[in-house]
């Protein structure tokens, strides 16, 4: 198990981390900070000067979770990991990736407030001998405070939101291994596991009577999605494309699905790639669209898009196929697309 302990710059995580070791057995403080540090000493300048900081950086998301299951392999228990996470997608990638290797996290929020964290912040000392560094410091800090209000919006209702004000870092410590004990903080994230080999998926693309394709928002991933997934063993694309409707969406397609695309998607490490179908399930009918029921460990939310509004929301592969599918359903026939573009 991971407990993930999450919070602005300055709201005593990695202090309130270090003193659960003592209350929590078999611990272990694991500080994804050290990966990014790794990162600096291990990536060019240049692709380091292209992003603001490390959790922008996809190796740094994937090796905390590789990290976290290759630690917890080695010593077992529970590892307390105090790391700020203000992203949405992020969290989405890094808590899908523990999920899918059968790690379960609880993720707790630590709020001191506004004026404790500015307080804090500015007494922070981090380097006797140097000013210069800790006003630069300082400064990314307190800049990073109005990220962190607006990130409350998703961690209030993702995390369990512990207020300290007015704590020290070990009674803050004894509310979270409590909470933590009682079960508060799990996070119900659907566990799908890595694939080992090429895989053959089946996405189904849905309509309303304008004509705007559905969207769904999963918890495990960044990015948003067709409904639909892997097809199973012994089972036939459209039929996958049917269940995965069904099992996300709560309703039933009485008609059949066309075929739009077929994609070979190459590996591309960690990823093994494979074949990509994209179906037309048809327009929804106003009543279905009313008793839409997502499950809450696998999608937070639905909406139907233009093609235009799908480009704010979808990962460019994903959105590269969308394009080419409503191209092949004007037309009357299906694409052969390679890596999202038609196969010459």
């Amino acid at each position: 198990m991971i407990i993930w302990v999450n919070g602005a710059f300055g709201a005593g995580k990695t202090d309130a981390a270090r003193e659960m070791l003592d209350l929590i057995p078999a611990s272990t403080l694991y500080e994804p900070e050290v990966v990014g540090t790794c990162l600096r000493q291990l990536l060019p300048e240049k692709r380091l000067q292209e992003v603001t900081e490390y959790q922008e950086l996809p190796i740094w998301r994937r090796l905390v979770v590789e990290t976290a299951a290759a630690l917890l392999n080695e010593v077992g228990g529970v590892l307390v990991t105090p790391m700020t996470l203000l992203r949405q997608d992020h969290r989405d990638e890094i808590f899908g990736g523990l999920a899918a290797r059968g790690i379960e996290v609880r993720h707790v929020l630590l709020e001191p407030g506004e004026t404790i964290l500015r307080e804090r912040i500015a007494a922070r000392r981090g380097h006797p001998r140097d000013e210069q560094a800790d006003d630069t410091a300082r400064r990314w800090a307190l800049d990073r405070i109005a990220d962190y209000q607006h990130a409350l919006s998703w961690l209030a209702l993702d995390a369990y939101v512990l207020p300290t004000a007015g704590l020290t870092a070990r009674q803050s410590a004894l509310a979270v291994a409590e909470a933590v004990g009682r079960g508060a903080g799990a996070c119900g994230i659907v566990q799908t596991p890595e694939p080992r080999a090429e895989t053959v998926a089946a996405g189904v693309l849905l309509f309303d009577d304008e004509d705007r394709v559905l969207l769904v928002d999963p918890t495990y991933k960044p990015g948003w999605e067709f409904p639909g997934g892997i097809v199973e063993r012994g089972e036939s694309p459209a039929r996958a494309g049917h269940r995965e409707v069904a099992e996300e969406l709560g309703i039933e397609l009485t008609r059949g699905l066309e075929l739009l695309v077929v994609d070979w998607e190459p590996p591309q490490p960690p990823g093994h790639g494979g074949l990509r179908l994209i179906f037309d399930g048809g327009r929804l009918r106003a009543a279905d669209i009313d008793r839409l029921l997502l499950p809450d460990a696998e999608l937070r939310g639905w909406r139907f898009v233009t093609e235009d509004e799908a480009a704010g929301l979808l990962p460019s592969l994903r959105l590269d196929r969308l394009r080419w599918a409503l191209r092949a359903r004007e037309q009357g026939r299906a694409l052969h697309l390679e890596a999202g573009h038609p196969a010459e």
